[in-house]
């Protein structure tokens, strides 16, 4: 099944990954399941990132002016060769929601309950609402 997946971050205009469809399995259940199969994705992505790293790269003027309207320009490499375990990443995702972290919209509207039935169909879309932290002193 497909659905539409949008990340935003509180204080930001832009959403941090623009909508994008992803595949779900048709199994996706319940919120947990969603996590789950969300984190799954993205750990493939960076595994598939990794493995198609290239020896040389460089960056024609074009891709710096495409990155350069982000406020970022890199080469896209991931530095960090350790791959995260999909068991620890799901657990720490679900404890992230679980402390408020970010929170989760179906269709406008929010999913709480990690095991309340979701039912999710073709072409519905998700936001995910991530929560920054504020950091300072206190005088």
């Amino acid at each position: 099944m497909n659905v539409w997946v949008t990340v935003k971050s509180l204080g930001k205009r832009k959403p941090a990954i623009a909508k994008q469809r992803a595949e779900l399995p048709e199994t996706t259940g319940t919120l947990r399941q969603l996590i789950k199969s969300m984190v799954r994705l993205q750990v493939n992505a960076l595994q598939n990132k990794q493995s198609s790293a290239e020896l040389l790269t460089y960056l024609m003027p074009e891709d710096i002016q495409v990155q350069e309207s982000t406020g970022k320009v890199g080469f896209g490499t991931v530095y960090n060769e350790v791959m995260p375990d999909l068991e620890q990443a799901v657990q720490t995702a679900v404890t992230a929601h679980e402390d408020g972290l970010y929170k989760v919209f179906l269709n406008d509207e929010e999913v709480q309950d990690l095991d309340e039935p979701l039912e999710l169909q073709e072409d519905d879309e998700l936001v995910f609402v991530r929560f920054t932290m504020l950091a300072g002193r206190l005088w």
